[in-house]
């Protein structure tokens, strides 16, 4: 079956996968690279203000013919230096809508010193006026979330966070909080074990998932993505490799020994370095 959405904390849903877009600056033709992640079906578009790539998003969605609402668009606050209200409102103008689906703090050090407080009450202030549907936040720890939770009147909805099977033995404390307190875990640089450390323990589980399965080993890396319940965020410059992504919304899951073991696998760590 295709990507379901998931059912966030405030009543919302969101599509659980996602096509990013922090690579736009490195793209010849940044239209192009966002026009075929429409193209292949994605509708969850991942942005941010330090990616600059709203203003290209706003241009292909306006050349689409794509109805605002048959679509899903993320963006987030990194800019420390203008207030969030003031960051906002620029990425609403980049990207030439009334209203984002889902606003992010990119990261913890956006924050000022440390006015949790005051950075979420604006966030809170956009959701209540009606110009994001959702807020939440990115790269967050337990830690953080505590400081956030001592003033907070609305819970954020995700955490966008990398998840790999190499890290996710540190973050099982994270994931844990997550399902404790409702926030969907949102996934990206997931595919790091194939790409930047070929070779590691975790290579030969899910190889082989995906001989069992006749399927490649990116996919069986988002199938355990979500075993794990959270949202992918991902990102590719080629139409084939999108196209391989969301094929495995029809894929069968992974059976639990599978998904144990790339767990067991990870744990291991990181292949040493070649010399």
């Amino acid at each position: 079956m295709p990507f379901p959405n998931i059912q966030l904390n405030d009543g919302n849903k969101i599509p659980s996968i996602a096509v990013g877009t922090g690579d736009v600056r490195r793209i010849k033709d940044p239209n192009q690279f966002i026009k075929q992640g429409l193209e292949t079906g994605f509708t969850h578009i991942d942005a941010a203000q330090v990616y600059l790539s709203e203003k290209y998003i706003g241009e292909v969605l306006r050349e689409s013919g794509h109805a605002r609402d048959e679509l899903y668009v993320t963006s987030k606050y990194g800019n420390s230096s203008t207030t969030v209200k003031e960051a906002f409102h620029k990425s609403l103008q980049d990207l030439g809508f009334k209203h984002l689906d889902l606003y992010l703090i990119h990261f913890p050090g956006v924050i000022q010193n440390g006015d949790y407080e005051g950075v979420w009450k604006e966030f809170e202030e956009l959701k209540e006026a009606g110009l994001t549907k959702s807020i939440g936040v990115s790269n967050f720890t337990v830690d953080d979330f505590q400081k956030l939770f001592k003033t907070a009147k609305i819970k954020p909805a995700v955490n966008q966070i990398p998840l790999h099977p190499y890290n996710i033995a540190e973050n099982e404390a994270l994931l844990k909080y997550h399902a404790e307190q409702g926030i969907v875990t949102e996934a990206y640089s997931s595919l790091i074990p194939l790409r930047n450390h070929p070779g590691g323990p975790v290579d030969a589980p899910i190889n082989a998932a995906a001989k069992r399965l006749g399927i490649t080993p990116t996919q069986v890396i988002f199938l355990w993505v979500r075993a794990k319940g959270a949202v992918i965020v991902t990102t590719s410059s080629s139409k084939q490799h999108l196209k391989e992504y969301l094929a495995v919304g029809d894929l069968p899951p992974l059976t639990d020994e599978e998904v144990a073991a790339i767990d067991k696998a990870g744990a291991q760590g990181l292949p040493a370095p070649v010399a």
